[in-house]
């Protein structure tokens, strides 16, 4: 993660409220609204990194871009969607997108075709690393790290880590976005 091994913060998440013996059922969770919202690891429920102006306008024109493209691509966008990775994991992406047909649930089982971590300030490497390769262990195919401060970015899958230079496609769809221009949108 060269250009963005400067991520600085401390603990990652911190426990948003412990349930009977500090933990609470998956099924608590996935019936309780928080606000803001939180994700779900392993019985604790955790506050969510807030974003700063940067990572907010950033995941507005991401998601914008990407909407716009949604008919002409075959996908859904979304925003701060809770994801059932795994039995005991539901963590929330920045922006992710699905292809078509989506999926039925409120909260979702199959992973998006592309999950987007959008760094936020206190984020550091560690942290977004091992998420990332949790992510990939539990069936998400694309993982597109941005640092919305410089545009650093890099594109995670099975097949490993490719520094990207603006422009990524998702291998076997038509997703293709390019920085630059979803930034001028």
């Amino acid at each position: 993660m060269a250009d963005l091994a400067g991520l600085q913060g401390s603990e990652a998440s911190r426990p948003a409220r412990p349930g009977v013996g500090g933990l609470v059922p998956i099924e608590e969770y996935l019936r309780t609204s928080y606000s803001p919202d939180r994700e779900y690891r392993d019985g604790l429920v955790l506050e969510r990194k807030v974003g700063d102006r940067e990572h907010a306008r950033f995941q507005a024109l991401l998601a914008h871009y990407l909407g716009r493209r949604r008919k002409q691509w075959g996908i859904e966008v979304y925003t701060g969607l809770r994801i059932r990775v795994e039995a005991n994991w539901c963590p929330i992406p920045d922006v992710c997108v699905y292809t078509l047909p989506g999926f039925e649930e409120s909260v979702p089982t199959r992973p998006p075709v592309l999950w987007i971590e959008i760094l936020s300030p206190d984020d550091t490497a560690t942290e977004v690393l091992n998420k990332t390769n949790r992510l990939l262990a539990g069936g998400v195919p694309h993982v597109w790290i941005v640092d919305p401060q410089t545009l650093a970015n890099e594109f995670h899958s099975a097949g490993g880590i490719q520094p990207s230079s603006g422009i990524v496609a998702v291998p076997g769809t038509p997703i293709t976005i390019d920085l630059a221009e979803a930034m001028a949108e």
